[in-house]
């Protein structure tokens, strides 16, 4: 064999030993333990009151009041925050959340082709809950709160006029919008 090779072959054989001893050293040296508690613990406020029961406070002025005012063309901007989970076209795909289009009157938990969450299905009743002005609006403020459960990770709308805008939007969203609640009717019980 030529000196030249075995130098080589040497010299590559040296640096993998080298190599792994410097490993084997290191990881012996600087070996730490599991810690017995991981991390930081992040939690979270849980609700209180009626929000612990799984219904959200009354929204202070009725969705009826709101929409009367409402500015769908204001409700597309809000939609933006949505559009990263959830596509507002018809026959749009579902993304995280399913497609929105026909969604206001639409049976909750019925979009198909899209895996909801244990908590949506159970609030649906089988599908005999309708994504209704109400329920968009109390859902709308505090998912989590209203829906306790819910994987919708959104934080929620708290500006009346901002989530009625959206609202008014969504309702657009459709071949057949359904009639706008009558604003001097009493507002109707949710859950």
């Amino acid at each position: 064999m030529n000196p030249y090779v075995n130098m080589a072959v040497g010299a590559l054989l040296a640096t993998v030993f080298v190599m792994m001893s410097v490993s084997i050293a290191s990881e012996g040296i600087f070996h730490s333990a599991a810690p017995e508690k991981e991390g930081f613990a992040i939690v979270a406020a849980e609700p209180t009151g009626d929000a612990a029961a799984g219904e959200a406070a009354p929204a202070a002025v009725p969705i009826a009041q709101l929409l009367v005012k409402a500015d769908a063309k204001a409700g597309e901007a809000v939609f933006k925050k949505c559009q990263a989970c959830h596509s507002g076209e018809k026959g749009g795909p579902n993304k995280v959340g399913p497609d929105l289009w026909g969604v206001v009157d639409r049976p909750i938990a019925s979009h198909e082709g899209f895996a909801y969450s244990a908590a949506i299905k159970d609030f649906s009743k089988g599908g005999a809950e309708h994504w209704t002005f109400e329920h968009l609006n109390h859902f709308l403020t505090a998912p989590k709160a209203y829906i306790k459960g819910t994987a919708m990770g959104f934080a929620g709308l708290k500006k009346d006029e901002e989530r009625a805008n959206l609202i008014a939007y969504l309702h657009s969203l459709s071949d057949a919008p359904v009639p706008l609640p009558d604003p001097n009717a009493p507002a109707p019980a949710t859950n």
